[in-house]
């Protein structure tokens, strides 16, 4: 297949950042964009980014902040909804819900071996059956085998570390200061709009490329 394969980690409504990673990036007609996940909330305009998705992106993962909007969508129950969900439930039209309706759990490359998905997947289970609220959410491994956030188990193990592979996974969700990488794995969410930056790599040749956040939009 040819073209290149560009990878983009979690963007948060940070739409400035978006264009100018997209305009650094200038991805042509044979290459493919596929955006991690997490594509809302936290950042100053979501549908701005889901407007930028629709026209430059091959395809989206499902993130847990698209699962979360989604399912208050089915079931209307607000427990399901955090402080800063009201205003992107606000924000999105139409278009916007069926592309998040439409959004995938992993996407894979058998050329380059990969597999991409949002959050990550349990060691030692086929990661075609593992479902969305695992692959969206988990980021560690607690002591009973079961995927939890890092908030929940803070002395679990991160999955990747735990990941042996193949296939070697791309994945966002769980925000660091840099690139990670381990043998099988590597972690793409740099915390754009925790005053990050946002950050794609492009395949085949593993090529890093980041965009500074214009500040912090988002204080925890």
């Amino acid at each position: 297949m040819s073209g290149r394969l560009i990878v983009i980690g979690d963007i948060h409504g940070c739409h400035e950042e978006f264009e100018i990673l997209l305009e650094t990036l200038a991805p042509e007609r044979a290459d493919r964009v596929v955006l991690l996940g997490d594509l809302v909330n936290r950042g100053p305009d979501s549908h701005r980014v889901i407007q930028l998705a629709r026209k430059h992106a091959t395809a989206a993962l499902l993130g847990n902040h698209e699962l979360r909007l989604l399912n208050y969508r089915k079931t209307d129950d607000p427990t399901h909804l955090k402080p800063y969900d009201h205003a992107t439930l606000d924000a999105l039209d139409r278009p916007s819900w069926d592309y998040l309706a439409r959004m995938r759990l992993t996407y894979e490359d058998r050329q380059h071996g990969i597999v991409l998905v949002h959050g990550g997947f349990l060691p030692d289970v086929p990661w075609r059956s593992q479902p969305a609220r695992i692959v969206t959410r988990i980021q560690v491994v607690d002591s009973l085998g079961e995927a939890r956030k890092r908030s929940e188990a803070p002395r679990a193990k991160p999955w990747a570390d735990l990941w042996r592979g193949p296939p070697f996974v791309i994945y966002g969700h769980t925000p660091r200061p840099e690139v990670v990488r381990t043998k099988w794995t590597m972690g793409i969410d740099t915390a754009c709009v925790l005053g990050g930056c946002l950050t794609a790599v492009v395949l085949p040749g593993f090529e890093i490329v980041q965009v500074k956040a214009r500040k912090q939009y988002y204080h925890p």
